[in-house]
């Protein structure tokens, strides 16, 4: 008996053994099938990319990590490009890529756009900034107020992060009320009073908890900033009933850029205008993105008219740029001789060389090469859908109009959270997939998102398609083993 229950013992240890042994190797099946997907991907990118990386190598001893941009940073280096021309750009080992990031959405003509460089050349002889009042920054300002619903004066600032901040500033001292209210996994710009839940609370069941996300930036912050989450209406009046006596304003992207590019729901942003006339505060626009999606922002398009907006990006025709503007009331606080005037100052503020750049990049975009690239975009991101569901994918691409943006589930998304929640679980595959589209010549973000210029037509997209075609399939076996929740077979 002893000697039976001793050979019963022995062999289920021994299948015990075998079956963890198998186990074990299927595992390492596996993280080989994910090593050698990554490495086919990074060193096709290493191998057509020598000059970018000795350029890298030697950026590093003079810029941290060897770049001057958090965003433009990405593994296992950046790709150096030297020339761009309409839709396309050069790199330093020669390679051409069909942009769709245009410096992250600025460049809504592409590169090189022939009126603009001959305007801004014609500038360039005469002089870049004087110092003085100048007549290009007067007849760029009346071109804006004229298209933008809500700007009946505005100010120049050298960058969008310097436009939300100094628009914040005018809503706080306008109500006398410290504390501005963004949203949960909001982005707008890299000062101090911007940098809190700029990625969504994932751990939040209802109410999103306020936290500082970069070192340095101080704790008093927190004292006047809240936030609240993107497409709940609900959720913003209870935090406005309780300290809306507090509140000076809402400042929010009227889609999301950085956050995914979640449009909002059909009701949302006029329930925001309504919610803060209400309460007595005001609402803020940050379109510095949006703005391309009409002539007139994305206010224009969905009927809603904040107290103040910041712009951006395209405005400035290629060269760094910033505005903010919204009522008059609200901006004669910067009228210089008045008593308690708000001071604005900046180097570059309104330099010539921007504002002839801008005004001619802005007359050559007129509401019939809005709409054009719109649908262009439109059908993009129809046919990016259309090849997730041939190909098996349980994935999205979310947008509006221009920008479109991959989303990592197939699920209903509604707020930041879950937006943010879909880029859980899936490994480096948004980087990855970057790479690949690199490799195949085309550029976008590392994060997936895609913008539309006017040199562009039905022939580029295309283009961007078959490539992403191919690198879906050249990354189904890294999602088989690293987010099989992706796959539906």
């Amino acid at each position: 008996m002893r000697e039976t229950k001793f050979c019963l013992l022995a062999v289920a240890g021994y299948t015990i053994a075998v079956v963890n042994g198998l186990w074990a190797d299927g595992k390492m099946e596996a993280m080989n099938r994910v090593a050698d997907v990554e490495h086919g991907i990074f060193t096709n990118y290493r191998e057509r990319s020598a000059g970018s990386r000795a350029r890298h190598v030697e950026a590093r001893r003079y810029l941290p990590g060897g770049e001057t941009r958090s965003s433009t940073w990405y593994a296992p280096y950046p790709t150096y490009m030297v020339a761009g021309e309409g839709a396309w750009l050069e790199d330093c080992d020669g390679n051409r890529y069909l942009d769709f990031l245009n410096n992250y959405t600025s460049l809504i003509h592409g590169h090189a756009q022939p009126a603009i460089v001959e305007d801004a050349a014609d500038q360039l002889t005469r002089g870049t900034a004087f110092g003085s009042a100048s007549e290009p920054q007067v007849a760029l300002a009346k071109l804006l107020i004229e298209r933008v619903p809500s700007i009946e004066m505005l100010r120049f600032t050298n960058s969008g992060s310097e436009a939300t901040m100094m628009m914040m500033r005018a809503a706080r001292a306008f109500t006398g009320r410290d504390i501005i209210v963004k949203m949960d996994g909001g982005y707008h710009g890299s000062h101090d009073f911007v940098e809190v839940n700029v990625s969504a609370d994932l751990a939040a069941s209802d109410q999103p908890a306020a936290r500082i996300e970069e070192r340095g930036v101080p704790d008093a912050v927190l004292n006047a900033v809240m936030v609240a989450p993107f497409n709940d209406l609900k959720a913003m009046e209870l935090l406005l009933s309780e300290h809306h006596r507090r509140i000076a304003g809402i400042i929010i992207e009227p889609m999301p850029n950085a956050g995914g590019m979640l449009p909002p729901a059909p009701a949302y942003l006029r329930g925001l205008r309504e919610l803060a006339d209400r309460f007595g505060l005001l609402l803020l626009f940050d379109e510095i993105v949006t703005f391309r999606l009409s002539s007139g922002g994305m206010q224009a398009a969905e009927g809603v008219t904040p107290d103040m907006t910041a712009l951006a990006k395209i405005i400035g025709g290629g060269f760094p740029v910033g505005a903010f503007g919204g009522r008059s009331d609200i901006m004669a606080q910067f009228e210089p001789g008045g008593s308690g005037a708000l001071s604005h100052s900046g180097t570059f503020n309104g330099n010539n060389i921007t504002m002839t750049a801008g005004l001619a990049a802005m007359k050559r975009l007129d509401q019939a090469a809005i709409d054009r690239i719109n649908r262009l975009g439109e059908r993009l991101g129809a046919g990016i859908n259309a090849l997730f569901e041939t190909l098996g994918i349980r994935a999205q691409c979310l947008g509006y109009g221009s920008l479109q943006q991959i989303q990592w589930t197939d699920a209903p998304l509604a707020t930041l959270k879950d937006a943010a929640s879909a880029g859980q679980g899936i490994g480096k595959l948004r980087e990855l997939l970057h790479l690949e589209l690199l490799n195949r010549g085309v550029y976008t973000s590392n994060r997936g998102m895609y913008c539309i210029s006017t040199p562009m037509s039905g022939a580029e997209i295309n283009a961007a398609l078959e490539a992403l075609e191919g690198a879906l399939r050249a990354l189904k076996p890294y999602m088989r083993e690293v987010a099989p929740r992706l796959l539906a077979e």
